[in-house]
This record gives structure tokens, C-alpha cells and sequence, in this order.
């Protein structure tokens, strides 16, 4: 994703002012753990955000945390955090897409929300449920992290994993996006319209989606 970086000044001459202001500008690493039961059924999905420093630095200055400068958080302090980040709008997907042979899944709404500020950057944990919980042999299973927007920026960099009994027995493959490809996609597109003309109208789809790595798991009843 750090590539991303480059496409606002790619195509700058070429969109409309809302797709030239749609550049991140929140950073977070992000890592998964998949939980399938004994019947191995996915059952749910735990996510990890790892923010920026200087995104880390704002939240904790706007709810006056840290204020000693050390890095660390009193147990009061932690407290306060914790679902900083989980206050959803009704509809917001958690910027998470799970897809089962193709079949995009429904997930609940983020449960046990976890926040600490380690080494200056506050990591968040929640966790999301499969709702109903898939067959392992529905799979293969596609997760991508990504803001449509792309005013956020994921970037799969922390562990993805599975429950302990799984672990060795699936594949794990990250799919990078094409870049290249995706850019020369969307030149066409834009070369066609108008600059005033309605993105979403004329079906020219929003960067974050388009852009975003795919972590592809396969285990063997899949």
C-alpha cells in the first residue's frame, strides 16, 4: 500500500477535486487472527490496528492522555481509550471486507475492544463475529482492510493468523494489488468524463477498494 502514495500526484491533472483530496491520511498497520471452532466453521475475526505515530499523538492529546510524556498510560488513561475507534456509524463496515468463495460475509459490529499505547502508537483490538458462521470447505476466504475513501490507509504489516488447532494446515497468500494496472484502468475511465462529472455516476470506482492487499486463506477442506 505504500505505493498508494504516489496517485495523487499521478492523476491530479486528470480528476475532480473530491478524488484529488482522497489521499490518506491516517496510517495503520494492520493484522488479523481468524477463529474457526472445533466444527471448523469460521466463527469470527479478530482485528488489530496499529496507528501512525503522529495519529497516535493527536488522539492522545485530544482526550489529554499521557500527559506526562513517558509513552505509557495509567490504567485510568487506558481506560478512557479503549473503543476510541469502535464508535460506529450504523452501516460503517469496520473497513473490513471477509469473502467465502466469493460470497461476501456478514460480520457483527466490533465486540471487546482493546486500545493501549505501546512505543508512542496506540494499537487497537476488536473483535468481529461471523454471522451465520461458514464451513471451512465454503472457503477459500478473501480479507481485504481498506477505506473506500482512502483517507485511511491499511497496510497488512502485523501477524495473520489462524485458531492454534489450524495453524501449518492452511495456506496464507498475499495479493498485492496491481498498481499499474489499476492506474492505467482508471486513466481510461477519467479521460472520458468531464472534470465536473459525478464519479460514482460514471461507475469509476473509489481508490481504497481497488488498491488494497488481499490476504487469501486456503486450508484443506477448501
Amino acid at each position: 500500500m505504500k505505493h498508494l502514495l504516489l496517485l495523487p500526484a499521478v492523476i491530479c491533472g486528470l480528476v475532480s477535486p473530491a478524488l484529488v483530496a482522497a489521499h490518506p491520511h491516517i496510517f495503520v498497520d494492520t493484522g488479523f487472527t481468524l477463529g474457526f471452532d472445533e466444527d471448523n466453521q469460521l466463527v469470527e475475526i479478530k482485528v488489530t490496528w496499529q496507528y501512525d505515530e503522529f495519529y497516535s499523538l493527536l488522539i492522545t492529546e485530544d482526550l489529554f492522555l499521557d500527559k506526562d510524556g513517558d509513552g505509557q498510560l495509567t490504567p485510568d488513561e487506558r481506560q478512557r481509550l479503549i473503543g476510541f475507534d469502535t464508535n460506529w456509524d450504523e452501516g460503517f463496515n469496520g473497513d473490513l471486507e471477509i469473502r467465502a468463495g466469493g460470497q461476501l460475509l456478514d460480520l457483527s459490529g466490533p465486540m471487546q475492544a482493546d486500545t493501549d499505547l505501546i512505543e508512542g502508537r496506540i494499537v487497537s483490538t476488536h473483535m468481529r463475529k461471523i454471522e451465520p458462521p461458514v464451513p471451512m470447505q465454503d472457503g477459500p476466504f478473501s480479507i481485504k482492510a481498506f477505506d473506500p475513501s482512502y483517507y485511511t490507509a491499511y497496510e497488512i504489516k502485523l501477524p495473520v493468523t489462524l485458531s492454534d488447532h489450524l495453524q501449518g494446515l492452511c495456506l496464507l497468500e498475499r495479493i498485492e494489488p496491481d498498481i499499474a494496472g489499476g492506474l492505467a484502468l482508471m486513466k481510461a475511465q477519467l479521460l472520458r468524463l468531464n472534470a465536473d462529472a459525478d464519479l460514482e455516476e460514471n461507475d469509476i470506482p473509489l481508490m481504497g477498494g481497488e488498491f488494497a492487499t488481499e490476504i487469501l486463506v486456503t486450508c484443506p477442506a477448501s
